[in-house]
């Protein structure tokens, strides 16, 4: 097929799988990462990947010296025209690329600064993620706005960054559920993913006494984890108006909690991309967003969602009292997310896209 890339995976499953199921219909490839990636793959990987794996132990840990060394004997092995990397802030692998000679390297960069306040944060990331974007001939981003960051903060040159969009995810979800179309209850809301400040559970909680004076029926679930809950939720919840899931969620659960939600509520007041949107959108389920950071690029107000100001909590109640009050425009909205899904947000549009960033790196090596 030509161009021969190795996709290493440190941690972004979702988008790599689908990525990669695309990617094999363009390019010799094969995908090395971590074993508890596996478990993630199962029935959804196209069969016709090769993968290799490696174990990578916690980062305190000082056997990632000889996980590292198996990690580059492995492509070392495959020997690949192109190295293509998601995103991996772990300082052995910085480290392992700072010393160590590689393929011409892509990188796909999720985020280029850490979110505030989140507790997942990568050790040192901080001033370590620079190795990454210096050492790679060309990064892959998600939104105009890192493209502005990595250029301005970081002086990386604007030939060696490309936009690509984050593809929709509901279609991976669905191929891994048993559990099928579910009908939307009318008056549900969804907060769904990692629950740390910057996300803005709390301007949603203050927003949903003004919604209930409207739509008494109205429920929000809160799915995801992150801080302890009960912070939120000082003198206990009325199990009626909210449903909490704290916890470990199955992809059976994940298809239908967008399933049974009119809309997926993004109250974030930091925002760089975002992967619950891009599963919002591929499940037909519009998005009601802070008009923040890459949201904005992302949520096409009007359209296949709607945008307010972020922590302006009578803005975001009045733009869900909106949407749950017109039932033409849920579905004019739950039709262009799914249209969007199909071109914008599609994976063989962006495979094909990556594939160009490939062929621009061999046609025209950077020395680094």
């Amino acid at each position: 097929m030509g161009i021969r890339v190795a996709l290493l995976n440190f941690g972004f499953d979702d988008y790599t799988i689908e990525l990669a199921n695309s990617l094999v219909n363009y390019v010799d490839l094969i995908l090395i990462q971590q074993e508890k990636s596996s478990s993630a793959c199962e029935g959804v990987l196209d069969e016709r990947i090769p993968v290799l794996r490696f174990k990578k132990p916690s980062t305190r840990n000082p056997k990632n010296i000889l996980s590292m060394w198996e990690m580059m004997r492995l492509i070392r092995e495959v020997k690949p025209d192109v190295l293509h990397v998601q995103e991996a802030y772990d300082i052995w692998y910085l480290l392992t690329i700072l010393l160590n000679k590689t393929p011409p390297l892509v990188t796909t960069i999720h985020d280029v600064f850490s979110h505030p306040g989140d507790g997942e944060t990568v050790f040192a990331s901080e001033y370590t993620r620079p190795i990454s974007f210096h050492r790679s001939q060309q990064l892959i981003v998600h939104t105009q706005l890192h493209k502005q960051n990595l250029n301005q903060q970081f002086n990386i040159p604007d030939q060696q960054i490309n936009v690509l969009a984050h593809g929709e995810l509901g279609s991976l979800y669905q191929r891994r559920s048993h559990k099928r179309n579910l009908s939307r209850e009318p008056y549900t809301l969804l907060f769904f993913g990692r629950i740390w400040p910057y996300k803005g559970l709390k301007y949603l909680l203050q927003a949903m006494p003004l919604v209930a004076e409207r739509f008494p029926e109205v429920k929000l679930i809160i799915a995801g984890r992150g801080e302890n809950i009960d912070q939120y939720f000082p003198h206990g919840y009325d199990e009626q108006r909210y449903e909490v899931m704290n916890n470990y969620i199955s992809y059976e659960d994940v298809v239908s909690l967008f399933e049974r939600s009119t809309v997926t509520v993004l109250p974030y007041i930091e925002a760089s991309q975002s992967g619950v949107a891009a599963l919002s959108y591929g499940m037909g389920t519009p998005v009601i967003a802070s008009e923040v950071g890459g949201l904005k690029e992302i949520v096409r107000h009007q359209q296949d969602g709607l945008l307010v100001p972020p922590g302006n909590v009578q803005a975001l109640a009045d733009a869900i009292i909106d949407l749950l009050s017109d039932r033409q425009l849920q579905q004019k909205m739950q039709l262009a997310a799914l249209s969007r899904s199909k071109n914008d947000l599609n994976w063989s549009n962006i495979a094909a896209q990556t594939v160009e960033v490939y062929q621009k790196l061999v046609r025209n090596p950077i020395n680094i």
